[in-house]
């Protein structure tokens, strides 16, 4: 086993006070000791106590510019696979999360690459027609002027199904200045604490403006004080620990939650001729085996439509193919106990519908996948995960809105082929479905900048508007030396 790693970033607290628990992990015949966090309800609270004083003292006066420099830079550090942190992310990261070491070295560069400055900069545009209001007071097109300011203390609880998704609402807390304090899940205790480190050494005072630490979920003090003292809640998780959390957080603290979420994918039949087919069932492969479908945007269920060159089934077995071309190259992660357990569920429930003729399960139960087809149409229902995947014959896509629709308070992302004036149609159904992103196959597992997560603003939650209205505005000027 290699030297302990340290997880974290605790500006305000010295070093040497900081308890420590130590977490082993172990993949691909290796180990990780991870030392996180652990504090004393007393330390928390003077680490959320210098949070907000640095937001108030130091961030809030930063401007924007300064902050997306810094971002660029300690995400420009960590898409060099020569620096430290990167090389400690590539060599940990595999062992603490059980992903492939290559699944983790591209999921890195992609997600690193949404952090780079022009990305950054639409992330503000998406959501701000002048991003100046951050900086100070901006004309407002109804007249008067208006500004946005974010919370002096913003509290992110993350979960740790996905590496490095927490840099996403991490980079979101910051562009809008507030100060950020950040909770670490067991899953994956390293990410987020190496990129407020590249921030520190990008910027050492906005570094100073952000802390990342743990505690064991449900612990009284720390979540206690933390929760107190913070005046947004972002977290992330399943609906029963959200709820649980919601209940904890004060009357008057905004709470954003994240909770679980089934994406699925639609192939029209113009997509499907013999040359399209085969590429098309690569892409949507590499969406079933980043991260083993556990992100909430990978897909479930695969929509296929009947009357093509290629037929649902012979597209069932190209993707099947795909799928197992791909376990030697990105071989899935070891699966707990209840995660196999899930998955033989799964297949046992399909192969009693494989008896009467009405579906068609490919793959062993010894194989890393398994597509089954269903041979008529089906309501969207979860997969076994990691590689499972279910092929749904329809005679028209435009069935699927009316199969997704029952399951709207849990549909985000739809990938899917078609042509221009076929994708604008079912989007708008899908749209009135509850489906709230639309992505290319192949794409449905990577966001771009800026995107609306669950269909809500990334930074205009975060943010509070102030308005000077135009009468007070008009009314200043009659107070002005050159009124007389």
């Amino acid at each position: 086993m290699s030297a302990i790693e340290e997880a974290g970033h605790l500006p305000g607290l010295p070093a040497e006070t900081v308890g420590r628990r130590v977490v082993e992990y172990g993949a691909w015949g290796e180990t990780v000791a991870v030392a996180l966090p652990s504090l004393s309800g007393d330390q928390a609270k003077v680490l959320c106590g210098h949070i907000r004083t640095r937001a108030r003292e130091t961030l809030r006066r930063m401007p924007t510019a300064r902050i997306v420099a810094a971002i660029d830079r300690a995400s420009a550090g960590l898409l060099d696979r020569a620096h430290p942190l990167r090389r400690k992310a590539e060599a940990l990261l595999p062992v603490v999360t059980g992903y492939d070491r290559e699944t983790v070295r591209l999921g890195l560069t992609s997600t690193l690459k949404t952090f780079r400055q022009p990305q950054l900069l639409r992330f503000l545009a998406e959501d701000f027609s002048n991003p100046g209001v951050l900086d100070g007071f901006q004309p407002a097109v109804k007249g008067g002027l208006v500004r946005a300011k974010g919370p002096d203390l913003l509290l992110h609880v993350w979960a740790g199904n996905v590496p490095a998704l927490a840099l996403w609402s991490l980079v979101a807390g910051l562009l809008v200045k507030a100060g950020t304090l950040g909770k670490l899940a067991t899953a994956e205790p390293l990410t987020a604490g190496w990129f407020a480190q590249a921030i520190a050494e990008a910027d050492p005072e906005l570094g100073d403006c952000l802390a990342v630490t743990w505690w064991k979920g449900g612990a009284g003090g720390v979540e206690a004080a933390c929760l107190m003292q913070a005046d947004c809640v972002m977290a992330y998780g399943g609906d029963e620990t959200l709820a649980d959390l919601r209940a904890k957080v004060p009357v008057g603290t905004r709470f954003l939650p994240h909770g679980h979420r089934i994406g699925f994918a639609m192939i029209a039949r113009e997509a499907l001729d013999s040359r399209r087919a085969g590429p098309l069932a690569r892409l949507a492969a590499h969406d079933v085996v980043r991260y083993e479908q556990q992100g909430c945007y990978a897909p479930q269920m695969l929509f296929v439509e009947r009357s093509g060159a290629v037929a649902p089934l012979e597209f069932a077995r190209h993707l099947a193919y795909e799928l197992a071309a791909m376990a030697s190259r990105h071989p899935r992660r070891r699966l707990d106990p209840a995660e196999s357990a899930g998955i033989a569920a799964w297949r046992s429930a399909h192969e009693m519908r494989a008896l009467d003729g009405s579906a068609t399960l490919l793959g062993d139960p010894a194989d890393p996948w398994s597509v089954v087809h269903l041979d008529s149409a089906a309501s969207l229902s979860p997969s076994g995960l990691n590689r499972t995947l279910a092929v749904v014959a329809v005679d028209d896509l435009a069935e699927v809105p009316a199969l997704v629709a029952p399951h709207r308070a849990f549909l985000q992302t739809a990938g899917i082929a078609a042509a221009p004036a076929r994708l604008l149609r079912l989007a708008d159904d899908l749209a009135a479905a509850g489906v709230t992103r639309i992505a290319a196959i192949g794409r449905m597992t990577a966001p771009e900048a800026g995107w609306h997560h669950d269909g809500r603003f990334s930074l205009l939650d975060l943010v509070t508007l102030t308005e000077i209205e135009a009468s007070a505005e008009a009314a200043a000027e009659g107070f002005a030396p050159y009124a007389d």
